[in-house]
């Protein structure tokens, strides 16, 4: 028997590591307690609530399959659905587009006063909270008290009501969306452009490379894990858009603006469905796992592993 194994069965190095093991899981309990009881807990709760009838105000009755039938045969959810996809997909390329533009000016600029001024008022909408920034956008888009409007109209342009303009409303909150949350994938893109090697660029440049070959082959490549990043945050913080909607437009004009989430709220706070908004939940969770996979699944095509 070895002096290891010995050492090991002694009576003080199990009582070390008995303890090392306690302590170990006295660090990790708090996030597992929090994993519990605020995404655990309430995920097993939603499926539970899934399969029953329930008001807030009666008692529960088990409802089987029936809310996720109506899931199938609901009238409202494909326009819904567009809404909400229209929504995410709009917010990731306005995002990335201009996320990666302002990276690349503001990673360009010489003077560090300069940039960190603008890193700051780039990144400064995305520390207020959505309330205010609804409550915001909502007074300067008004088309009777907004400054927008009257600036507008003092050079003969007549603006549509933009929250009260179906064809309007939805990319009026896409570009406060844009405005709010720009800042974090400017952080992201700004990270990622800074951990592309000076070495390569310079290579290229001294072969001859232009500024626009130099960023096709060798800053996008090597930019790809950062944007798939990016995409996959993006995405999942789009589709679940509430907030804006809630405190500007309520789902209006005639629905133009309800994305699954609102309609989530509205099934479950306002009609007092529970179990329709549980089914509705779940849909949400499937779809945005099924595309995060599929979004992993093909990332080889187009994602520069280094």
């Amino acid at each position: 028997m070895s002096n290891d194994t010995i050492e090991a069965r002694r009576p003080g190095a199990i009582l070390q590591r008995r303890r090392a093991e306690a302590a170990g899981w006295m660090f990790v309990s708090p996030a597992v307690l929090l994993f519990l009881v605020f995404v655990a807990g309430p995920f097993v709760f939603a499926i539970v609530l899934a399969f029953l009838d329930w008001d807030l105000l009666t008692p529960p009755e088990f409802a089987g399959l029936s809310n996720f039938e109506r899931l199938f045969s609901d009238p409202e959810l494909p326009q819904v659905l567009w809404n909400t996809f229209v929504f995410a997909f709009a917010s990731i390329v306005t995002h990335l587009a201009f996320g990666l533009l302002l990276a690349l000016a503001v990673n360009n600029v010489m003077n560090r006063v300069i940039g960190y001024f603008a890193r700051v008022a780039v990144f400064f909408p995305f520390l207020i909270s959505w309330a205010a920034v609804s409550l915001l956008w909502k007074y300067v888009l008004d088309p009777t008290f907004g400054y927008v409007g009257q600036y507008a109209a003092m050079v003969g342009i007549e603006l549509p009501n933009f929250f009260a303009d179906p064809a309007w409303a939805l990319p009026a909150i896409i570009f406060i969306d844009l405005w709010h949350t720009l800042g974090f994938t400017f952080i992201i893109m700004l990270a990622g452009l800074q951990t592309v090697p000076s070495e390569l660029i310079e290579a290229a440049r001294t072969d001859g490379a232009s500024s626009w070959q130099i960023f096709w082959t060798v800053t996008l490549p090597l930019m790809s894990p950062t944007m798939f990043f990016a995409t996959i945050i993006t995405f999942i913080g789009a589709f679940q858009i509430f907030d804006p909607i809630q405190i500007i437009t309520k789902g209006g004009p005639q629905g133009a603006t309800t994305t699954i989430v609102m309609y989530l709220f509205e099934e479950g706070f306002q009609a007092f469905d529970m179990g329709y908004a549980a089914a509705v939940a779940l849909l949400v969770f499937v779809i945005v796992m099924g595309v995060t996979l599929l979004q992993f699944l093909g990332r080889r095509r187009w994602v520069h592993e280094s």
